[in-house]
């Protein structure tokens, strides 16, 4: 079935403080028109600048992902966006009240409460996939890898190895993002307790707290004193280590044994949403981190680029499925009316069929003459047959059946089909064959452009006996 764009039912409002720059924020995420996308509205600064989430627009991935544009920045997107991303909400307007995105308890989990609460709702125009058709790889100076492999699903692999005894490596996966809120969202970001320090004196994780991160000990000789030491500098009465499986501050306990990874793992769903697009991919890295993150993500957006100019490859080379003599056998369509030349393949969910338009078309010496143009009726009239194909594939004995329309929705015509064009037919199953109902999304291309495009209902009926 063909996936709608979605947005909120209403908005939500979140209040918290920054983990960088330890401000209070506002939070309002607000219902955005179809194609809008994720942006950010910086409400505090004048004129109200608006950052629209895109990885072209990262400026910083220093502990985080910051974005800028419209002279605004936005700090700390990853979690917020991964939480967006993973309910399948595609457009929303996201209000700030300061330069930072609130840390809440270190995880995605209070934004994806906000977003069931506002509830999420569907929009006129289709959802459209970035769907990887060749595998990309990627990597840095800093050992940051990068594999993405064609797949039907958005499935991640992540493995972090930072050299440390207390961390050693871990590893983290989902199969599909539907996995994400249980197995991921909870999830909360981290800090070795080496850094700290470093980072209190470079005006970071003004915000922090053993609340909203885990603090990962890689010493078991780690002294009193340089506990206390810390703590003064960071503004805590006391800490101590808990040893308990992975030495961490306090009395801290980790939500799972590879928390560490798979917070890494939640970082990539958000970063990889500034690629403005769902994706259909198998995602594998190893020592990510935000920077290479929004690298691979900005590969990722210069080949989604290269696909659209290049357009879908149907491979007419090969022997059809079905040639016209077939198609006769199946169809009670006879010339000038049969308007499928040969059905390159069939699946269990779709259907590949040809037509040749030559100036020999009766049609063209009345439809628009000395500037002959295919008619889109016509156009949806062979998307139909070979549906109709399709649907007589699954029956035996096709010829006793035949095949009637029932309904034509979201039909779009998107360029002229013209005399010595090849039309190249693919319709999909939006939903099982049910008493004979047949339901498809159909799509026309020439030279690997899209052209046209319906959904069409029909019902395959038995003629004979």
């Amino acid at each position: 079935m063909l996936e709608k764009q979605t947005t909120l039912k209403k908005s939500v409002k979140l209040t918290g403080i920054g983990l960088h720059t330890g401000e209070k924020v506002e939070l309002e995420i607000l219902p955005a028109a179809e194609n809008h996308g994720y942006r950010f509205q910086r409400v505090d600064l004048e004129g109200q600048p608006v950052i629209k989430a895109d990885c072209d627009n990262v400026v910083s991935t220093d502990r985080g992902t910051t974005l800028e544009q419209n002279g605004a920045k936005v700090y700390t997107t990853e979690h917020l966006l991964a939480a967006l991303y993973s309910m399948k909400v595609d457009n929303a307007l996201i209000k700030l009240s300061a330069p930072e995105v609130p840390i809440m308890d270190g995880s995605s989990v209070p934004f994806i409460e906000a977003i069931e609460k506002a509830g999420i709702k569907e929009l006129e125009a289709e959802r459209e996939y970035f769907v990887l058709d060749e595998n990309i790889k990627w990597e840095n100076e800093s050992g940051c890898e990068f594999l993405a492999v064609p797949d039907d699903h958005y499935r991640l692999t992540v493995m972090v190895d930072y050299k440390s005894p207390v961390l050693g490596t871990q590893h983290a996966t989902i199969y599909n993002i539907d996995e994400f809120k249980a197995e991921i969202a909870p999830c909360r970001t981290f800090v070795f307790l080496k850094e700290l320090e470093f980072l209190a004196k470079n005006n970071l994780i003004k915000g922090g707290d053993l609340d909203n991160a885990i603090v990962l000990v890689e010493r078991n000789d780690i002294q009193q004193e340089e506990l206390d030491r810390l703590a003064q500098l960071l503004g805590k009465d006391t800490l101590k280590v808990n040893y308990e499986g992975i030495g961490v501050l306090n009395s801290t306990k980790l939500k799972f044994e590879n928390e560490p990874a798979r917070h890494k793992l939640l970082d990539i769903v958000g970063d990889l949403a500034l690629l403005g697009k769902p994706i259909k991919a198998h995602i594998l890295a190893a020592r990510p981190g935000h920077k290479g993150n929004t690298s691979f993500c900005k590969v990722l957006k210069q080949h989604l680029k290269d696909q659209d100019k290049k357009g879908k490859y149907f491979d007419l080379t090969k022997d059809p499925l079905y040639n016209i003599n077939d198609i006769e056998r199946m169809l009670p369509h006879r010339y000038p009316f049969l308007l499928v030349d040969k059905i390159m393949e069939i699946t269990e969910t779709s259907i590949v069929g040809v037509k040749n338009i030559t100036m020999n078309e009766p049609i063209f010496q009345g439809h628009f003459p000395g500037n002959p143009v295919f008619p889109g009726v016509l156009q949806i009239e062979a998307t139909a047959q070979v549906g109709g194909i399709f649907a007589l594939s699954k029956v035996e004995d096709p010829e006793y059946y035949s095949t009637y329309f029932m309904k034509i929705n979201n039909v779009k015509f998107k360029q002229k089909i013209l005399p010595g064009d090849t039309v190249i037919f693919e319709l999909t199953l939006m939903s099982p064959i049910r008493r004979g109902l047949v339901e498809m999304a159909g799509k026309a291309y020439v030279n690997g452009k899209l052209v046209m495009e319906a959904e069409m209902l029909a019902q395959v009926v038995k003629d004979k006996v």
